[in-house]
């Protein structure tokens, strides 16, 4: 496959994935954002707010997006440029979020934690606020990192850098499948 097209493939991957937290962050960023411009919290509220965002920025930016999430997307997104199946293509958000052609233990750990952030999502909803916007404050965070380190790492592909092979792809079945080369 030419490289112009295997890049356009992986774009159209990193930009469903791109859409899906964007959204998350434009619905969410008014409730973080209401209870600083409305005066809602307390000054202990506001320490909580501030140490909320601190511990997402470190275990959801840091460790959940930036060492595991943002490559295995970028690697994924890649992978699919160079591998492209119709099928595939069509479904690359699925495909990117290893929802599918994904290891077992992997595809277990998506579905999981799909499931469990709707219940958590759910959940949160339900908060009255300050509660609600302390939450979302750090979730936005925490999104808006993994975002960057998404752009961040798919860039460094566009101009050149390797990316390695997905590491939750199943055990090839054919010899065909060969090495990402940029």
């Amino acid at each position: 496959m030419r490289p112009r097209t295997e890049k356009l493939v992986a774009t159209w991957g990193i930009a469903w994935v791109s859409l899906l937290l964007g959204r998350a962050i434009w619905r969410l960023t008014p409730y973080a954002v209401d209870v600083w411009t409305e005066d809602l919290m307390t000054a202990g509220q506001k320490w909580l707010f501030i140490g909320w965002l601190a511990a997402n920025a470190y275990l959801e930016g840091y460790r959940g997006f930036q060492l595991r999430f943002s490559p295995r997307v970028v690697s994924r997104a890649v992978y699919l440029g160079q591998n492209p199946r119709p099928l595939w293509v069509i479904l690359a958000l699925p495909f990117c979020l290893s929802l599918f052609h994904s290891t077992r233990r992997q595809k277990t750990v998506s579905w999981i934690f799909i499931g469990a952030l709707v219940l958590l999502i759910w959940w949160v909803r339900s908060l009255p606020q300050p509660w609600r916007g302390i939450v979302d404050g750090g979730v936005v965070l925490g999104l808006l990192w993994g975002l960057a380190v998404i752009w961040w790492l798919f860039v460094r592909y566009l101009m050149g850098a390797k990316i390695p092979l997905p590491g939750d792809l199943p055990p090839k079945k054919a010899a065909d499948e060969q090495p990402i080369v940029v």
